[in-house]
């Protein structure tokens, strides 16, 4: 007796003459690929990476520009530790933090909610918030010079006509600090607007729907419904925004200069400072650095407390 047996379909195998052809079409598509991005990378490397490692050479080097070189060391890591100025500038530095983070969050917040609903000439209201999000520091520190100058300024103008004690705003020491946080704000809210605007987007509808069926106010459906799915895009807007806070720069620069009496002086102005006009381009290196490593420790933190309350949840 003679049994048949049935074999299933058998998958063919590419001859070797097109297997070859194929592989050699998927290699020239790779470096062609390459051979786009690789201006884009010779231009980040040479703007990120050498500086990088040129910087962190230098801070074990005490350097002026023009001698040659000394090393030194940890020296200017030890004198970090000590320096009064430094310190100064940390705490600066740590208040401005302290305010603009919580409120570009809460304006941020509030602005996207606004924002979120079918009125009129939305598009328009959503552009007008984004707008102040690209202007320039320039644009910005001529602005703030504008509003809040004690001789000429806008807000002195209007509080001496309705009879209210005027203030020193840039030149008060007490007050320069929270005019750099109001103009940071009016030039940074934008950003916290769009995430948060496009997190409540993702919201599903039948979710609020519901809520509001089963007699939930609007308080109630934003603090109970929306605000659980807001939390992991706050995470992330806090950590960035506390990166800028820290990098306050160009908005110093172009109002204050680091005063009144070095009231306004963040550690990156301070770097500056140290490395551009006292020429201490190792030390300068130095603070760069552990600026670095404490934003890195800090943005480390925050991520694993995050992902560890993510998973307890």
């Amino acid at each position: 007796m003679t049994i048949t047996g049935t074999t299933g379909p058998r998958t063919q195998r590419p001859p070797a003459e097109t297997a070859a052809p194929r592989r050699r079409r998927l290699t020239g598509e790779a470096w062609a690929g390459w051979g786009f991005v690789a201006p884009a990378l010779v231009v980040v490397g040479g703007l990120t990476l050498f500086p990088g490692v040129w910087a962190l050479v230098l801070s074990f080097r005490a350097w002026d520009g023009f001698s040659p070189p000394v090393g030194v060391g940890t020296q200017n890591y030890r004198d970090l530790l000590t320096d009064a100025d430094v310190g100064a500038a940390v705490l600066h530095t740590g208040l401005y933090t302290v305010l603009f983070v919580p409120a570009s969050l809460l304006l941020g917040v509030f602005l996207a909610v606004a924002l979120n609903r079918r009125i009129r000439f939305v598009g328009l209201y959503r552009t007008a918030v984004f707008v102040p999000f690209v202007a320039s520091a320039a644009a910005t520190g001529i602005l703030t010079t504008y509003l809040f100058s004690p001789q000429f300024g806008l807000v002195n103008n209007v509080l001496r006509v309705l009879h209210l004690p005027q203030q020193g705003w840039l030149e008060d020491s007490g007050q320069a600090m929270v005019v750099i946080t109001i103009m940071s704000l009016w030039g940074q809210a934008a950003f916290t607007t769009v995430i948060y605007l496009a997190a409540l987007q993702d919201v599903p509808a039948e979710t609020l729907e519901a809520a509001r069926i089963d007699g939930a106010t609007s308080w109630q459906v934003f603090w109970r419904v929306v605000w659980p799915q807001l939390r992991p895009v706050t995470s992330f807007v806090a950590v960035y925004q506390t990166l800028q806070a820290v990098q306050l720069f160009d908005l110093v620069y172009a109002t204050t200069r680091g005063g009144p009496l070095g009231a306004t002086e963040t550690i990156v102005y301070q770097v500056w400072t140290t490395a551009f006009q006292h020429l201490q381009f190792g030390y300068g290196s130095a603070i760069a650095y552990g600026l670095f490593l404490a934003t890195l420790a800090v943005t480390v933190a925050v991520t694993l407390t995050q992902r560890r309350a993510g998973r307890t949840s």
